[in-house]
């Protein structure tokens, strides 16, 4: 008390608990600014999506791709969505996969599959991913 140290409990888990003569409010203080370097080299994984329908066309298909190797490039996920509209339904076996799977084979070297594509409503989705 005279000299303005705290009895501190550093490990309660060890047998006997471990304590320590230390300036508590020293010690908050460093342990707040460890955790803020940690948090500084900590890489956050945001989920980006491109959205298309059955009717888009070559150009606009190979644009989006592009863009979705950017997303990549940036380390983020990828929902790629393909959304169905009234009786475009009947064409999501065959159009809609056939179309997925053909972005899928184009970043194959680029990207890890995440999910492969499967039907969400009246929605085929696929996930995509950064390779490690």
């Amino acid at each position: 008390m005279e000299q303005g140290l705290d009895l501190v409990e550093v490990s309660d888990k060890a047998d006997p608990p471990v304590c320590r003569i230390m300036n508590f409010d020293k010690f908050r203080y460093e342990l707040k600014k460890k955790q803020q370097e940690a948090k500084k080299k900590q890489t956050v994984i945001e989920t980006r999506e491109i959205k298309f329908r059955p009717k888009t066309e070559e150009h606009d298909l190979s644009f989006k791709i592009r863009k979705i190797k950017e997303f990549l490039g940036e380390k983020n996920k990828v929902k790629v969505t393909m959304r169905f509209r009234g009786r475009e339904i009947i064409y999501a076996q065959t159009i809609g996969l056939d179309a997925l799977t053909k972005i899928a084979d184009t970043l194959r070297e680029d990207c890890v599959i995440i999910q492969e594509p499967r039907m969400e409503g009246r929605q085929l989705v696929m996930f995509v991913g950064p390779k490690a």
